[in-house]
């Protein structure tokens, strides 16, 4: 992180020399495009350096770091769809976003208070390549620290609108967590999570956990599964639930050995447990992706 901001300090002045020149051009349209009754196009956005929200740091000294004096009880999170703009970024973050939470946590000085996250939702149209579904990888892996809870939401966002609207069931999805986290109840508090996959014969058997009461596929038959053989190209695959597990098979793949779902920017998949909340998605396997950092 810092090296990238040292760089973006490098090549500040010639940025700025280059937005300036934009700016003058932009206005002169403007002008032109007012005196016709036309709409003018967007105003040339200043580039990253000094005082910028980038500013490793910046946010917390100026928002968080006055609050520590301050008793807390917990935090919720919101928060990643930038760091999805590139896979060595979707890479990064499951160091930096770690990372953060434990500063939390030590600036307070109040031990492992709960730290309650969303997982982000369904957006956009790429496939598999894209690097939401590593971003939502990287978020998964924080729920190794100790009193973190994740909120799945890949079935109530909006391709179209990074924004999405139901903020309802984002709110009553981290209020489980928190009644379970913080308050100590015994209750479902996640969508199913996974935790291993065995191969039986040309077929493979994934397990998960807070799948207690079973597994369900919502408005139909379960979809949102691939499987891949040794050379790692994923193929749809049939899945069907039994109990607590899935089952995936696939006829183009004579010998199983990877399994991944719903590894997309706005999958298409319906797995949820007894109490309709959704599973995250997962690949059993990880792969860096091209330019990734790792």
């Amino acid at each position: 992180m810092f090296a990238d901001w040292a760089k973006y300090l490098e090549d500040y002045p010639e940025a700025y020399l280059r937005f300036e020149r934009r700016t003058k051009d932009w206005e002169a349209e403007s002008a032109r495009a007012q005196s016709s009754g036309s709409k003018p196009g967007p105003k040339p956005a200043p580039p990253i350096g000094p005082g910028h929200p980038w500013t490793p740091s910046g946010l917390f000294n100026a928002m968080i770091a006055p609050l520590t004096r301050y008793t807390i009880r917990g935090a919720i999170w919101y928060q990643g769809e930038n760091n999805a703009s590139s896979h060595p970024r979707a890479y990064l973050y499951r160091r930096l976003f770690q990372t953060m939470i434990q500063d939390w946590r030590r600036a307070w000085g109040q031990g492992e208070f709960p730290f309650l996250f969303v997982q982000l939702a369904n957006f956009g149209h790429a496939g598999s390549a894209s690097p939401w579904p590593v971003l939502r990888e990287s978020q998964t892996q924080a729920l190794g620290l100790a009193n973190a809870g994740m909120a799945v939401t890949i079935d109530i966002g909006n391709p179209d609108d990074i924004h999405p609207t139901n903020k309802q069931d984002v709110g009553l999805r981290l209020a489980r967590a928190a009644r379970s986290i913080a308050y100590g109840e015994r209750l479902l508090s996640s969508g199913p999570l996974f935790q291993q996959v065995s191969r039986e014969g040309e077929a493979l058997r994934v397990w998960f956990a807070h799948a207690r009461g079973g597994l369900r596929a919502k408005g139909g038959q379960l979809k949102g599964f691939e499987i891949a053989g040794p050379d790692a190209r994923f193929h749809p695959a049939e899945a069907r639930i039994d109990g607590e597990t899935v089952v995936v098979q696939s006829g183009q793949v004579g010998q199983p050995a990877y399994v991944r779902y719903g590894w997309a920017d706005s999958p298409d998949c319906n797995l949820h447990n007894s109490e309709g909340l959704p599973a995250s998605p997962f690949r059993s396997s990880e792969w860096p992706e091209p330019g990734s950092r790792r």
